[in-house]
Order: C-alpha cells, then structure tokens, then sequence
C-alpha cells in the first residue's frame, strides 16, 4: 500500500501542467479519438494550463509589492499562514493517499457508467483536496479507515456537487462540457457567496447596485476596456501603498496584462478540452442513449477567464489586509490566503452573475470568516503538517484546513 502511496505521489508531483496532457490524451483515447486528435488536446490543454499559471504568478508578482507594504504594517500574529503548497504537501502522510486515490477513479468510473453521476473527475493534481481531510482525520484519530473514508467520500461528493454545479457554471463561464470539482470552492467558497448574495438581496440599498465590467464599459468607453481598468487598477493600488515611479508602472501593466491574457489563456485550454468533450458524449450517448451528458471536471482555474475575477481581486486583496490589521483577535496575516483570491473571486463572480460589487463584498466577508477559521484549527493544521515531513515552528494554519468540514474534524477531535 505505501508502494501504491508513493506512485501516485510521484505521478502528481508532476505537476498539473505535466499531468494534465496526459490524462486527456488517455481520456481522448476511452472515448475513442483519433491519435493524433487526442495527442493534439492532450498537449493543447496543457499549453493552456501552463499559459494560466503563468498569468496567475504574474498577477501575484504585480501585486507583491503592495501586499509587501500592508505586511509590514501589522505585527502581533501568533499563526503562520504556510500556504496551499505546503499543506498539500503534508497531506500524502497518510498511508491510504494512493489507495484512496485509486478507489477515487474506480467509484468515478462506475457511477459515469451506471449513469448516476455525469461529471467524469480529471483533475488528479486536486485530489490533495479530498486527502487534507482523509489526513487530518487519521492525524488527529490514529485510525486508518476514518481516513480513507473521509478521503475517498469527499471525492464522491465532489462528482454529485459538480453534476448541480454545471448547468450554471457553464451558462456563465461559457465552458461547455465542463464543471468544477475543486471541492473547496465547489462546497465551501460557492455555497457562501451563494448566501451572501441572497442576503443582499434584502438589504435597502445594497441590492440596488448592480456594477458589471459590461456596464462600465458601455458607459466609460475606452476606459472601462480591460487592459485600461487593468491600468487604472494597478496606478490606484501602487499610490495607495505609495510606490516609486518603477513599481507603479510594473504593477499597472503588469495587472493590464493578466486582464488581457487570463480569457486568452482560458480559451486555449478549453480549445483542447472541447474535442474530447464532444468525443466523451458521443460515446456515452451510444452506451447510454440521449440522456447521457457527461461533464468534464477541472479545476476552479477554468473560470479565470472572465475579466471581472481579475479586477475583483486586484480591489479585494487591500481590503482583506486592512481587515487582518483592524479585526479584533486577529492571530495571522493572511500571507497564503490573499494568493487565492483570486479563485475565491472566481465563486463570487459566478454566484452573483458578474456583479463586481457583490464580488469584492463576498470576498471580504469570506477571507475574514476564513482568518478566524484557520486560528481555530490551527493546532490540528499543525499537527499535519509537522506529521508530513514540512518544518513549521509555532502554530501554523492555512485556507484549505479552514474548510467547514475540517473545522468540524479538529472539533470532534477535542471531544473524543
């Protein structure tokens, strides 16, 4: 089992950008694609995928220097904010993460086949979201099947929420045949700015401003352009965190940039994923008949390509330190949580159909509600993460072991 264990911590270790080819070249191969087609989206998807992470460090490049600037203005924290990386990391601890993994695909498998779920899971390299909980299950109770069972259920979970998520996750974002499986956006992120949305709705006032990059574009002209807000976006930010001359102009371009190539990057990828979407429902369609439809689930990343996630973020990230440095007991400073805004923006732009206002506001609610979390469970996100190799000193959390159901592990590990 610890042989299974290392094989597939090898295979991920490769990385989304690796792994991603070669998942949709087999997947094009099950559904019955020409070589050549499924070695051209295999590596189409990859070049994509490549293409967003690179945007996405670009963005966290362009805006370092203001996060540089609010860091330096709070002191006190108790609690490192280590970061995803590490923490996923600390996850493959568990002497069930490849069996879980494997178990994962098999039940997949089945339930696309038996028809009771259409959403076919590709995104191997996020499975560290499912095994975070398996393994901080088994840290904190020393059992071995808890584990596997947490781990393995919330893959399962995973599918069915992807199968409700699609119809409006593709309508929005345009991405046909696809969904989103990145459980801790797809249970966690979406279902609270969900909430929020709706609250705003009953609130004199707040439910009236409907601000949309579409809106500000028809009524500013050429300034309410991406790459121009973008710019705009990057001098404001450089001012407020008072930059020199050299870091105001990287920053504006620099986030003009991201603008601009996010929705490029995300079409590239989707240009690979679009023939073996057609390809997978038309296989179906012949086992299954008309009814059959299946889904294919990625990461929360597919849903960068709309340009209000970016402008969202950019505006979000100061408001979020300003809550760490003004918030009462705050114990850490969001170090790892401002770097995926950007995928909580991606939830808030979706739950409330492009409305940048709503977004920003759901954003900032979520990353303070997340900052009280991740010090509630921070001595268990310790625990894990020392277990799993990774030298932590003092207490250390992050935003994927804040996660409601993790919260809820830590909390009947302090009773039992």
């Amino acid at each position: 089992m610890e042989i299974l264990g290392q094989i597939f911590k090898t295979i991920i270790n490769i990385g989304a950008t690796a792994l991603l080819p070669i998942i949709i070249f087999i997947l094009g191969m099950i559904f019955r694609m020409k070589i050549g087609d499924a070695i051209k989206s295999g590596l189409t998807v990859g070049i994509g995928f490549m293409g967003l992470t690179l945007v996405v460090n670009l963005l966290t490049a362009s805006l370092k220097p203001a996060v540089d600037y609010y860091s330096k203005l709070g002191t006190g924290y108790t609690i490192t904010d280590i970061g995803w990386p590490a923490v996923g990391a600390a996850s493959w601890v568990a002497p069930f993460a490849g069996l879980a993994i494997l178990l994962g695909i098999i039940i997949n498998i089945v339930l696309v086949r038996t028809g009771l779920t259409k959403t076919m899971n590709v995104d191997i390299w996020n499975y560290m979201h499912f095994l975070i909980p398996g393994s901080l299950a088994y840290v904190l109770f020393n059992n071995f099947w808890i584990g596997l069972l947490v781990t393995v259920g919330m893959s399962v979970i995973a599918l069915f929420i992807g199968d409700k998520l699609a119809p409006k996750w593709q309508n929005y974002f345009g991405l046909d045949g696809t969904t989103c499986t990145t459980i801790i956006y797809t249970a966690w992120v979406m279902p609270f700015a969900w909430l929020i949305n709706k609250l705003i709705d009953f609130i004199p006032g707040l439910n009236k401003v409907d601000l949309s990059l579409e809106k500000v574009n028809k009524k500013l002209g050429v300034f309410g352009e991406s790459s121009v807000i973008g710019t705009i976006v990057g001098i404001l930010l450089a001012l407020l965190t008072r930059q020199n001359l050299a870091h105001t102009v990287t920053m504006a371009i620099g986030i003009a940039s991201v603008m601009v190539l996010m929705p490029k990057m995300v079409g590239v990828l989707m240009e690979g994923i679009s023939p073996v979407g057609k390809a997978a429902r038309s296989t179906m369609t012949k086992q299954m008949g008309k009814k059959a439809n299946l889904n294919i689930g990625m990461d929360i990343a597919l849903g960068l390509g709309d340009p209000a996630t970016e402008t969202a973020t950019v505006i979000t990230i100061p408001l979020v330190i300003l809550c760490a440095l003004f918030l009462p007991n705050i114990r850490l400073f969001p170090v790892g949580l401002l770097m995926s805004i950007i995928y909580i923006s991606v939830a808030g732009t979706l739950m409330t159909k492009g409305n940048l206002f709503r977004t920003i506001l759901i954003g900032v609610i979520f990353c303070s509600v997340t900052l009280y979390l991740e010090a509630y469970v921070a001595p268990g996100a310790t625990k894990i993460i020392q277990t799993g190799g990774v030298h932590v000193s003092g207490l250390s959390s992050d935003l994927t072991l804040s996660e409601p159901w993790n919260a809820l592990i830590y909390w009947l590990s302090t009773i039992f």
